[in-house]
């Protein structure tokens, strides 16, 4: 399981720049740079979902989920070196879209097509 970072911070997921999901989704099937794949669990975080969570976690509760940095990497990048099988095996990987409202503000940067 790769270890993820996410600057995401639009995200209902990201949580310190940590994930809560178990397994993301990567994207990007024809993919051939980065800025053509996606985080495609990306979920917008409205103000009051930022303030629950944000609430939340000053209780010790989590709504969401327990963020972590080892998160399971569906990935549908044919393209990219680190898939396998639509599963990723890049030791590391970055999401990143700090401003995203959508899936398509995201990226996987760690992406690196095989057609180079």
């Amino acid at each position: 399981m790769p270890e993820l970072k996410c600057t995401v911070q639009t995200c209902v997921h990201n949580h310190q720049f940590l994930c809560d999901k178990d397994k993301i989704e990567v994207g990007g099937s024809d993919a051939r740079t980065s800025r053509e794949t996606c985080c495609d669990s990306f979920q917008e975080r409205k103000a009051d979902s930022y303030q629950n969570a944000y609430s939340n976690s000053l209780s010790g509760s989590d709504i969401t989920g327990s963020a972590s940095e080892m998160t399971g990497i569906y990935c549908q990048a044919e393209e990219c070196v680190y898939n396998h099988n639509k599963d990723c095996h890049a030791g590391k990987i970055s999401v990143e879209g700090s401003n995203a409202c959508q899936c398509e503000g995201t990226e996987c940067a760690t992406f690196a097509c095989t057609c180079k």
